[in-house]
């Protein structure tokens, strides 16, 4: 049976976690990462020190289908360890390119899990291999490594820094070495990474909060955007090598990709999101019976439209958790049906009722198209939708696998156009200063911007020097659209 990816919702970019000075500290790196599996489910891997040697393991496929066997777990000796979910948004799903990768150096083993994208990755890498690099993987991450290793500097972090001031991208990493953990977010701070401090006293490092929870650690404090943090015995310190830019923390995060329960840049994402839903109420409301939330993401910012429109919230779209992508059957007829596998209408909570269906956003439409159908036929009288996001009109190059621009439903058609495709009498989209209003501010400052939102307006915080170089073609769509 062949997987297809859903290419009609942004996917998940990566999850990194790492531990220090923690007995067990393999098993702890596996609950962090089944935590943060919502932000890969490609691959996954862990890479831990003993105090004389390093221990991987690394695979394709989910982290209970490579971590739930003790004897994996105990072939990975050592209180300190890094791990990493991938999604893949550069190089192939194989394994050559399953992180964290691992080099041996002159000064020892040094392991990294990276989650972004270096958007002057290509250029780089046809530079390092001029100057004899030989790459092992097709993952940009693996720049890092060569970036090091032809370092000139003594110190492992003094290499480090080097490098980074090299490359230019989103992203968050962290790194294993034999004396230390280290963190580091990307000037901007578009992705994040924050930290955190076990009962034992030990360290953790992460992508989200809520893997914190899931190993008993307590929330210290974000890592701040140009921010370098050293983990060793004796404590944690800070280093800030960068000249310090505009802070333009991904806003998608608040929208889809961090989970639920997590605590995001000070703010708690649930409460976001219903706030994302009240807005959306109050600036695109319509007579209606029923709010129904399309499952699971779309949840509350459901429940804030309701509860700011005084219309009942109800499950009128059930989802089948043992789903996971839709399967390619041998004809279209049955591969057309595949969003039956993993949503049903609740015939009973539809039928001749005006119903508004709430979504995080729209991609390509074919999701949307299709469950506008199932509600219809469940007896739906009116099918309105309404998203807790801008329009999706620009494509991502920071770590956010999303289809090129000429997919995007909202970036060739109208809002009107849109509803025609996917068959609902209405659609609207919260605006982008009702989605800036959601995060506690009053509306988005046009001249100097809190957040990424590029991929609703088009700009560009952090450079593209790879695509000025490789894709000029899609670099004068970009320029055309602003």
């Amino acid at each position: 049976m062949i997987h297809e990816r859903d290419d009609d919702k942004l996917h998940e970019e990566c999850g990194v976690f790492g531990v220090w000075n923690q007995a067990d500290a393999a098993a702890l790196v596996a609950l962090g990462l089944h935590a943060l599996q919502h932000r890969g489910q490609e691959s996954t891997g862990i890479v831990t020190f003993d105090g004389e040697r390093f221990h991987s393991h690394r695979g394709l496929g989910l982290v209970g289908e490579n971590f739930s066997d003790a004897r994996v777990i105990a072939g990975l000796p050592g209180c300190r360890a890094i791990g990493h979910n991938r999604y893949a948004t550069t190089g192939d799903t194989v394994l050559r390119n399953v992180q964290p990768l691992y080099a041996d150096f002159e000064f020892g083993g040094f392991a990294v899990a990276h989650n972004g994208n270096l958007t002057n990755a290509t250029t780089l890498r046809r530079s390092l291999v001029r100057r004899g690099c030989l790459f092992q993987s097709t993952t940009d991450s693996e720049v890092f490594i060569h970036l090091i290793a032809i370092s000139l500097y003594s110190t492992v972090v003094d290499r480090l820094i080097d490098g980074l001031k090299q490359v230019i991208g989103a992203y968050s990493l962290i790194a294993l070495t034999e004396e230390a953990l280290l963190g580091v977010r990307d000037p901007s701070g578009v992705r994040p990474l924050i930290l955190g401090r076990l009962e034992s006293g030990g360290w953790v490092l992460a992508s989200e909060t809520c893997a914190l929870d899931i190993v008993g650690a307590v929330f210290v404090r974000d890592i701040e955007p140009g921010e370098i943090v050293v983990i060793n015995d004796q404590g944690v310190r800070s280093i800030k090598p960068f000249t310090r830019v505009p802070e333009r923390f991904c806003i998608f995060e608040y929208i889809y990709f961090a989970r639920p329960d997590s605590l995001v840049e000070g703010k708690p994402v649930y409460e976001v999101r219903k706030r994302t839903g009240a807005e959306l109420a109050r600036e695109a409301g319509v007579p209606a019976d029923v709010i129904v939330p399309v499952p699971d993401s779309g949840v509350p910012a459901a429940m804030g439209y309701a509860a700011e429109s005084r219309i009942p919230f109800e499950l009128g779209i059930i989802r089948n958790h043992y789903v996971g992508r839709t399967f390619i059957e041998p004809t279209d007829s049955i591969r057309h049906l595949g969003v039956k596998l993993k949503h049903s209408a609740n015939r009973g909570v539809l039928e001749g009722r005006r119903v508004v269906l709430v979504d995080d956003s729209i991609v390509r439409g074919t999701t949307s198209r299709k469950i506008v159908e199932m509600v219809r036929a469940a007896g739906a009288r009116e099918v309105h939708m309404r998203i807790s996001s801008p329009p999706t009109t620009h494509s991502c190059f920071y770590g956010i696998d999303t289809p090129e621009r000429s997919k995007l439903l909202a970036a060739t058609h109208s809002v009107d156009e849109m509803a025609t495709l996917i068959g609902a009498d209405s659609l609207a989209f919260i605006s982008n200063d009702g989605l800036y209003r959601a995060l506690g501010h009053e509306g988005r400052d046009n001249a100097a911007p809190q957040y990424c939102d590029a991929c609703f307006t088009g700009e560009y915080p952090v450079a593209l020097p790879d695509m000025a170089d490789n894709d000029t073609r899609q670099l004068s769509l970009l320029t055309e659209s602003r």
